[in-house]
């Protein structure tokens, strides 16, 4: 109880300034549960899914391949069933993933921008409140006679939004590199499921083509 009251304390020091701080932290705790659940829901055992799926496609079977991808929830797996749709509809099979690979890139990028304007902008907001916490108590109003800690005091106090500042921008950031990671992981393994379709798929309709001039 006395933790949280000195936090309370600590909040209302710092002055106004920490009301937009402590908007920011939420912000940044929002994003990253959500993000969180987003890449969790999307992310699939790429080693298994890969062995599976060649498996399938060596042995001829396009639709039981398209079945199992369909199955499997994840980005990737969804990024191969629209392959395997584009080689039976007879389209480019290689625009198509590029395309869905684009679109799921950029779905995985979103609100990451919030979280690196918070990176910057907290510090300064903090900076900001320590500046306006300066002037009040550089303030001849605020300094009475005989009073000479009535400064450094005042200076300790508008420290606080500084650092509380200095907090938030540490969480987005970390929130940010965490995420980003993840980002370069999928897009790798997007980039690998499509290297995979487009060559086995290119190489079947090759057979199908001879195979169709012979007869």
């Amino acid at each position: 109880m006395d933790l949280l009251l000195q936090c309370v304390s600590l909040f209302n020091k710092g002055g106004p300034v920490m009301y937009l701080l402590a908007l920011c932290s939420l912000i940044v705790v929002t994003i990253a549960v959500e993000r969180y659940l987003y890449y969790r829901n999307g992310n699939v055992n790429m080693m298994a899914f890969i062995e599976k799926l060649q498996q399938l496609l060596e042995r001829q079977r396009l639709t039981e391949a398209l079945q199992f991808c369909e199955q499997t929830p994840g980005i990737v797996s969804n990024l191969a069933a629209q392959g395997l749709h584009a080689y039976q509809r007879d389209e480019q099979v290689e625009n198509t993933m590029t395309a869905g690979s684009m679109l799921a890139a950029a779905r995985l990028r979103e609100n990451m921008s919030f979280l690196s304007a918070i990176v910057t902008m907290a510090p300064l907001l903090g900076l900001l409140g320590t500046v306006i916490g300066m002037i009040n108590s550089f303030s001849v109003f605020n300094v009475q006679s005989g009073q000479p800690m009535a400064i450094t005091g005042g200076v300790g106090e508008a420290l606080i939004a500084t650092a509380a500042g200095l907090v938030v921008a540490v969480m987005a950031l970390s929130t940010h590199v965490y995420f980003s990671h993840r980002l370069d992981k999928l897009i790798t393994d997007m980039e690998q499921i499509t290297a995979l379709l487009v060559i086995r798929l290119a190489k079947k309709k090759q057979v199908r083509r001879e195979a169709h001039e012979i007869a």
